[in-house]
């Protein structure tokens, strides 16, 4: 995910696939690295990802835990308006974007286009 480490966007898989909030024990067990990691840099990790505001933790015993601030999908949204803000031409990103798009993604972004118009007034 754009703005996260290799082992912050993995931490942030598990947390996005989890149905419920996660300690760092749950988290550590379901990482899929490649390697053991040490609880301690899995804390490190949630606590890095709490200070930059992607996970919201709670206190539950003597423990904290911990689940998304906001989707993945609003997480993808969030990396492409940082592209568009800092590209210097976000006209000129948008039109080679839409250059890009299948029809199907064509039709979606028609809808919601309409849907924030229909917002507006």
């Amino acid at each position: 995910m754009h703005g996260l480490g290799e082992l912050e966007s993995a931490v942030m898989n598990v947390l996005w696939r989890a149905e419920n909030p996660l300690k760092v024990r749950d988290v550590r067990t379901r990482l899929d690295t490649g390697k053991p990691l040490a609880y301690t840099t899995v804390l490190t990790v949630l606590d890095n990802l709490h200070r930059k505001d992607w996970v919201r933790r709670e206190m539950h015993g003597r423990a904290y835990e911990y689940e998304p601030a906001f989707s993945r999908e609003e997480a993808a949204a969030r990396a492409l308006r940082e592209v568009l803000d800092s590209s210097g031409d976000p006209e000129s990103v948008l039109l080679h974007f839409a250059a890009s798009v299948s029809e199907e993604e064509t039709e979606l972004l028609r809808r919601a286009l309409r849907k924030k118009r229909t917002r507006r007034r």
